[in-house]
């Protein structure tokens, strides 16, 4: 890994409209994500007065895997629209590896505002065999294991090493579901204690259902601008203090899976300390125990107010909407300084981190 620095303490680049779909089990659209993602875009314009044109950049996060066919962000660009013609690129993976892109074309000075955009219909096939094709594809992928399951042996490996318990499972899954009653978006919600749900009965032995993201199609849009046009379109923009992604080795033997290296290098690059709000993106109950350790998150940090990706798992946008939703704490005046985390990948493989800040 690299030790280069990602940090932007005078925060000249910030994010100042997000919007997201409800996560849903299935929506009733094509894969090509058009009709999601139009909606959105008239939200975040109306939220911040902008029109297309006034966009000097447009980025997307999406999958082919995912969509079935080649080349399907082509389609997605239907939801933009031909005039005025843009300035595009695309990431496949997450969109907030699209944020990352954005925020650095905006720091060279090319461009002042930035749209991003990721999205994804997991419902259209079956998706723990999909997510199977981000493994290693001459030694383990044609073994199939599924991403539940491999998720699993990440969690049973850190009950036997004494990282955590079923408990400890547990009570992140009840705050999570409780948190999200107040959350409209969400897909699961209930108000529950780790007690209740620990007599529930095993899915993929050690994780229960409720330790597991739900299956979920959504998609997530944010805008981006310079410092200097954010304080014209929001009176209290989040700005980007720090932005910085890390990998760790694809080879699930060569790295212990009850860690997150990348993720403490990413942190400790991006300037996490002192945040009042973390926003983590962790698929699995245990994920989100290795996340906060590795971070260095005390008890006094809020952790996913939103419910995270537990009570929605939007396949390429929920990394991204994990920022905006971040964002969106500072933008109410929840917390000044805010942390959002993205992964990609099997076990917390590849990990980003942004910090965000009132000013």
């Amino acid at each position: 890994m690299s030790t280069r620095t990602c940090t932007d303490p005078d925060g000249s680049v910030a994010v100042v409209g997000y919007a997201a779909t409800p996560w849903l089990r299935a929506h009733q659209t094509t894969t090509n994500g058009v009709e999601m993602l139009i909606p959105l875009f008239a939200d975040v314009f109306a939220q911040t007065g902008l029109t297309k044109s006034d966009i000097g950049f447009w980025c997307s996060g999406s999958s082919d895997y995912l969509a079935g066919r080649a080349f399907s962000f082509i389609a997605a660009i239907d939801s933009i629209g031909a005039v005025p013609p843009i300035n595009e690129s695309h990431v496949e993976m997450d969109a907030a590896w699209a944020l990352y892109e954005a925020w650095v074309k905006i720091r060279t000075g090319e461009i002042d505002t930035a749209l991003v955009y990721g999205f994804g219909k997991s419902s259209a096939g079956m998706l723990r065999r999909t997510l199977t094709m981000q493994l290693d594809p001459y030694t383990v992928a044609p073994l199939w294991p599924d991403s539940v399951s491999v998720a699993a042996l990440q969690a049973r490996a850190g009950i036997d090493a004494g990282a955590w318990t079923e408990a400890d499972m547990a009570a992140v899954a009840a705050r999570s579901l409780t948190d999200a009653t107040t959350n409209p978006a969400a897909q699961v919600s209930r108000t529950v204690d780790a007690e209740t749900l620990l007599g529930e009965p095993l899915w993929a032995d050690p994780l229960r259902r409720h330790d597991i993201a739900p299956v979920t199609d959504g998609a997530a849009v944010a805008i981006l601008a310079s410092a200097e046009r954010a304080r014209e379109i929001r009176e209290n923009p989040a700005f980007i203090t720090g932005l910085e992604h890390r990998i760790d080795s694809p080879a699930l033997g060569s790295r212990d899976l009850t860690l997150s290296p990348s993720t403490t290098v990413a942190a400790r690059a991006a300037g996490a300390d002192g945040v009042q709000l973390a926003e983590l993106h962790a698929p699995f109950t245990h994920q989100e125990l290795i996340l906060r350790r590795a971070i260095g998150l005390d008890d006094d940090v809020r952790i996913n107010p939103s419910g995270g990706a537990l009570v929605g798992n939007p396949m390429f946008s929920a990394g991204l909407a994990r920022i905006g939703e971040a964002a969106r704490a500072v933008w109410n005046g929840d917390a000044e300084r805010v942390l959002a985390h993205a992964t990609s990948g099997h076990s917390l493989q590849q990990n980003l981190i942004a910090v965000m800040e009132a000013k």
